[in-house]
């Protein structure tokens, strides 16, 4: 019987207090499931030695695969990681964090209800990682509710384990350089009445390093999840038209789960913005000739 391929995805940013003892307790799951499974260790453009660290290891722990990369943040390492794992064949992606605050004897749990639904995301409970972060987490869940309609428990788990060919599906959407990746994944799950399961999990203090999220940089983050048209690769093959309807009435070609979609399979698309208590609708012509 053929064994399900899984790549962890880690990103890691100024992590070489932390990185060592984390390859160290991820990389027995991946080769407790087969040579085929791989860590997947992206160091994000750290300026200190996390990359020198990691690749010193490979030699010590076969399964683990390193790529040292262009800083883009956190998000977008995501992005990447996810997509190179199906790429290389996983069957099931998982991502957790480079800071040391999961664990993976929590694992186990999750892996075991990998058939039941295509994404399996962590309830952090008795945080121990400082207020500032819980309100953080806290603002952005009010954000994606008020955006998405959709009650997501928590937005921005590291500690998720995903179908490759259901998240292939999403990031098809997603733009590449996403600060708010997975909180948006979570937000699109529920909004699209995915099968998803929610895991509790504890959430350990920091091991090492410095916090990269703090409370300056909730507004930036919030606004992460309303770009205009301009982020968009095909922005110049478009024409739009501006107009406003009461919220939540929307054009029935739209099925987006976007707050600002876009959609380019469709006749018209819609951009919706807050405006206090409407939203603005943008409509997308097809592609000039």
């Amino acid at each position: 019987m053929q064994m399900d391929k899984l790549t962890i995805v880690i990103p890691a940013y100024n992590e070489e207090a932390n990185i060592k003892k984390v390859i160290e307790d991820w990389h027995p799951v991946v080769a407790g499931l087969g040579p085929e499974s791989r860590l997947l260790l992206l160091n994000d453009g750290s300026k200190d030695a996390t990359y020198q660290v990691a690749c010193a290891l490979r030699g010590q722990f076969p399964q683990l695969e390193v790529i040292d990369k262009q800083n883009s943040g956190h998000g977008p390492t995501c992005l990447y990681g996810y997509k190179h794992a199906i790429e290389t064949g996983a069957d099931y992606v998982f991502q957790t964090d480079s800071d040391g605050q999961t664990s993976p004897d929590e694992f186990e749990a999750f892996w075991q209800c990998r058939k039941e639904c295509n994404f399996i995301i962590g309830v952090r409970g008795n945080r121990q990682d400082g207020l500032s972060r819980k309100l953080v987490t806290t603002v952005l869940k009010m954000v994606l509710f008020v955006s998405f309609g959709a009650y997501v428990r928590d937005a921005n788990t590291p500690f998720r384990l995903m179908n490759a060919k259901a998240l292939a599906v999403y990031l098809q959407q997603i733009p590449e350089d996403f600060f708010l990746a997975n909180a948006l994944l979570s937000a699109a799950t529920v909004k699209r009445k995915d099968s998803v399961k929610w895991i509790p999990i504890t959430f350990k203090p920091r091991q090492g390093g410095e916090n990269s999220i703090n409370l300056r940089r909730i507004p930036d983050r919030i606004q992460a999840l309303y770009p205009d048209k301009t982020q968009f690769p095909d922005r110049d093959r478009y024409e739009c038209q501006h107009q406003t309807i009461n919220y939540p009435s929307r054009p029935a070609c739209c099925s987006c789960w976007w707050p600002c979609c876009y959609q380019p399979r469709w006749p018209v698309t819609t951009c919706l913005t807050p405006t206090f208590g409407l939203m603005k609708v943008v409509s997308f012509g097809w592609p000039k000739a």
